[in-house]
């Protein structure tokens, strides 16, 4: 079991369940579309949400933001160690540095003297994109050996200042070595552990190396938060966060769609109708198995174990609950007979 820190009130490590954290794509300086975006996090069942603070005047309103905010804040920080103190007394959650680029010791002597103060904890992040230049001279690139070196190096130094409050986190956008790197790093630690691949290109391919990344360590029992990295809409990193967790059998709350792949029996515009379902579906937050299958010959009998399901026949279909018949009816009242008896379930 990995040590434990708090950020805002959110527990993270120490036996705790994974959190679920995502970026803001914001400027910092807009705090109202800031804490617009923060409130549509949260209602997609965002945990922690971080922030750029990429100068003076982005710290003064990230305190704002802070202020409004009704999820706890991560200052995401790089080369000025005076904007992690002003992100600190302004009243963030958490302080995300790499102690490589803000400067000298006593520049991260002053970071960690602010935050232990304040009882704040401190994420190392460390990156592939933005390792030390002696480690990439010793190790070539930056391989899963430069990581976690470098991810030592930088806890070493907030230990030698008296500061323990700290979570890691290893990211490289090539799959291997971020699950690697991460493996390597907790048989020799016990410091939580955020996870992550880190610029995983378009959508498709940003869910794929997620999935396989984060959902690898989360099976092998390593990673106390997540992100997943995406180039689209904040939000949806949420719900993809939702979804691998779910998979990885971590998370009960929300619904679990089970389809059929199609075949040469599927008699009704099935791909069509999951699609639907699930847009349907996406906020429900019952713990149930929704099967939606392409006939009646296989389908309830496949999906026995679903709670409840639509089986499609040819112009109609059946809703069935534990792999019983229910109710028959023509395909345009199959969602809503659906939907209906989910909500009453």
């Amino acid at each position: 079991m990995t040590r434990q820190i708090n950020v805002g009130g959110v527990a993270i490590g120490g036996g705790a369940p994974v959190v679920i954290q995502s970026m803001l794509n914001t400027k910092t300086t807009d705090v109202a579309g800031s804490l617009t975006q923060i409130n549509q996090l949260k209602a997609a069942g965002c945990q922690i949400a971080r922030l750029a603070v990429p100068n003076m005047e982005a710290a003064r309103t990230f305190a704002q933001i802070c202020a409004h905010s009704p999820l706890p804040l991560v200052a995401d920080i790089h080369f000025d160690y005076k904007l992690a103190i002003a992100a600190a007394e302004g009243g963030a959650s958490k302080i995300r540095i790499n102690p490589g680029n803000i400067g000298g010791e006593d520049r991260v002597q002053a970071v960690v003297e602010v935050c232990k103060d304040k009882k704040i904890p401190i994420r190392i992040g460390v990156n592939g994109g933005s390792l030390d230049k002696k480690l990439l001279e010793k190790y070539g690139h930056p391989t899963a050996d430069a990581l976690v070196e470098s991810a030592f190096q930088h806890l070493e130094l907030l230990e030698k200042f008296g500061f323990y409050d700290t979570c890691v986190s290893m990211k490289s956008s090539t799959v291997p070595t971020m699950v690697e790197a991460v493996r390597k790093f907790r048989a020799k630690c016990d410091y939580p552990i955020h996870i992550g691949v880190t610029e995983t290109g378009p959508v498709k391919q940003g869910l794929i190396k997620s999935a396989m990344g984060i959902g690898a360590l989360l099976l092998d029992g390593i990673g106390d938060t997540i992100r997943v990295s995406l180039t689209d809409d904040p939000v949806e990193e949420i719900y993809a966060a939702k979804d691998i967790l779910k998979a990885a059998g971590l998370r009960r709350e929300g619904v679990n769609i089970v389809s059929c792949p199609t075949c040469g029996r599927t008699r009704i515009n099935l791909i069509d109708l999951v699609n639907q379902v699930d847009a349907a579906l996406k906020d429900c937050e019952k713990p149930i198995t929704v099967a939606v299958m392409g006939c009646v010959v296989n389908g309830p009998g496949e999906a026995r174990e679903a709670d409840i399901g639509i089986a499609g026949g040819d112009g109609w279909g059946m809703i069935f609950e534990k792999g019983e018949q229910v109710e028959k009816l023509p395909y345009e009242q199959l969602l809503p007979a659906l939907l209906k008896r989910i909500e009453n379930m």
